[in-house]
């Protein structure tokens, strides 16, 4: 069993990999409260920096926060034998498995992990216990601008908001849309309808106008009929088609008068 040492305040630095940023005034407050009616119930992770008097904070920044917040002056701490990357990887992977960050602060710690430290998807798949798309859709938050992420934050918008909104590739739109969000206080699923509406790029059907002019034959009946049509109303249309390889051509001769005289139809024996 680890031994539990009472280490002074002063002494405990942040992990410059923690991948929180943010801490809320009312949650410190409460914990700060928690703190000095029954002490810290669970000890710091900390590791020695340089055999120095100094140690860096591996797990347990918001308890040390909320300790210097109540007035304590020693917290109870566990020293963890490693070197800095192991810290910084502990201290991530310590953080995301709380499930209190925020879900861009969660996306920078994957991001991290995999970019910084080499840890490949898989392996951050295992040891979080998510699944690998569930990965990909968390790292796919880093592609906000930082102007767009704390706008976000700050309005309280969710994730899935902010999956609604990875489709918007210009930046002006996408701003254009924040404010949309803000101003009408849309949901998620008014979001994604009013992304759709007005931002979403309609998919032209493939071969989608190829499929109407490449069968020739509904124009040429097309013609064909309108010709009939007109003899049958007392028009002498005259139609003469050519046809090559490449072309269909129709000559159609339409008098400028009509002749007044009704068609008389030849009857056949059995008619008469």
């Amino acid at each position: 069993m680890n031994n539990i040492s009472y280490i002074a305040t002063e002494k405990l630095l942040p992990n410059p990999n923690q991948p929180r940023h943010q801490f809320q005034s009312e949650e410190m407050l409460s914990l700060a409260n928690s703190i000095k009616e029954n002490g810290i119930l669970q000890p710091l992770l900390i590791r020695r920096m340089n055999n120095s008097d100094y140690c860096e904070v591996i797990a347990g920044e918001r308890r040390l926060r909320a300790a210097i917040l109540a007035g304590i002056p020693k917290v109870p701490c566990i020293e963890m034998e490693c070197d800095r990357e192991k810290s910084a990887v502990v201290s991530i992977l310590e953080n995301v498995q709380r499930q209190d960050l925020t879900f861009f602060e969660e996306a920078n710690a994957i991001g991290q992990l995999i970019s910084v430290f080499g840890m490949s998807r898989d392996d951050v798949s295992k040891y979080l216990g998510k699944s690998q798309s569930a990965i990909s859709n968390k790292l796919r938050l880093l592609k906000f601008p930082a102007d767009a992420r704390y706008f976000i934050e700050k309005e309280g918008l969710t994730e899935r908001h902010a999956r609604a909104l990875l489709c918007i590739e210009n930046e002006k739109d996408l701003w254009t849309v924040l404010n949309v969000i803000k101003a009408r206080g849309l949901n998620v699923a008014q979001t994604e309808s009013y992304i759709s509406t007005f931002y979403a790029k309609p998919k032209r059907k493939k071969n989608e106008h190829k499929a109407v002019f490449k069968d020739f034959r509904i124009f040429v009946n097309t013609v064909n009929k309108a010709i009939k049509t007109m003899q049958e109303s007392g028009i002498d249309a005259v139609s003469d088609k050519t046809e090559t390889d490449d072309y269909i051509e129709f000559r159609v001769k339409i008098p400028k008068t009509v002749s007044t005289e009704p068609k008389l139809k030849v009857l056949s024996a059995k008619q008469a």
